[in-house]
């Protein structure tokens, strides 16, 4: 791992492997080891890149606002720091998938095929988006252990809350180290990002859709509508799982990704 010039700002990356190229972009609040699994199950067969997003862990830290389609650039020049020229596998949670969209609108010629995890293609509403801008002042106020309380027992199952301990307090060391302006900044950002609906009908790349049964942030119904929308998608739903299936049940998405990616 290390910290590398990517576009405006320096991002703290894991890279392992050869091959074809995946990119792992983790969700919000996190950062690269939400996808440490997936390395363990993947890296000897592909070229796994998985950066830390502006403004979490050891990633540079804008204040104020940054953008989805910011982040989506800051990947593209990752990749050209990198010398990865040719299509890559773009795997996004949550925010990472929001991310997704907009480097897809962007760099269509960069993406061989997604892997979209527990994420939405709506915007927020706008009592959502208020409601993310009340949280970004809230926690540059108190810090991120408000995000302990208020979210974490919304990203796992009912199942992972009970049974994997090991699970929510890797989850709860990443939030409370996760810097408060870079928290605030994507929150912001997520709040004013754009409908990507209108975009699912033009994706042309084969597109893995996966989302936890009990994730109550990216609901399984929703998903299933993006993949109807997606004519190249398909879709699997993974038991026992929340808004993090790919930490959850990593051998569930493992096996998925084991069985898409060959193909792509």
């Amino acid at each position: 791992m290390t910290r590398i010039p990517a576009g405006k700002v320096a991002l703290h990356v894991r890279e392992q492997g050869s091959a074809a190229p995946v990119l792992l972009v983790h969700g919000f609040p996190l950062k690269h080891t939400m996808w440490d699994a997936q390395f363990e199950a993947l890296a000897s067969k592909y070229r796994l890149i998985a950066p830390d997003l502006r403004g979490f862990g050891a990633s540079q830290v804008t204040k104020g606002t940054v953008s989805m389609e910011e982040l989506a650039d800051d990947l593209a020049a990752l990749l050209d720091t990198l010398n990865v020229s040719e299509p890559i596998t773009f795997c996004g949670l949550s925010m990472g998938g929001y991310v997704g969209w907009e480097f897809f609108r962007k760099y269509r010629d960069r993406v061989r095929s997604l892997v979209m995890c527990d994420t939405r293609a709506a915007c927020d509403t706008a009592d959502a988006a208020d409601a993310r801008r009340q949280l970004a002042t809230d926690v540059l106020a108190t810090g991120p252990s408000l995000l302990v309380e208020s979210l974490l027992p919304r990203l796992v199952s009912p199942v992972t809350l009970e049974k994997r301990p090991q699970i929510v307090e890797a989850l709860r060391s990443i939030i409370l180290s996760a810097p408060p302006e870079g928290i605030a900044a994507a929150l912001n950002g997520m709040a004013n990002r754009r409908d990507a609906r209108d975009l699912l009908d033009k994706i042309d790349v084969p597109t893995l859709l996966v989302v936890g049964r009990d994730d109550a942030l990216s609901p399984v119904d929703e998903m299933r509508e993006m993949a109807d929308s997606i004519a190249t998608s398909t879709l699997v739903v993974v038991d026992d799982a929340g808004h993090l299936s790919p930490m959850e049940r990593a051998d569930v998405v493992n096996a998925a990704l084991a069985d898409f990616l060959p193909l792509v």
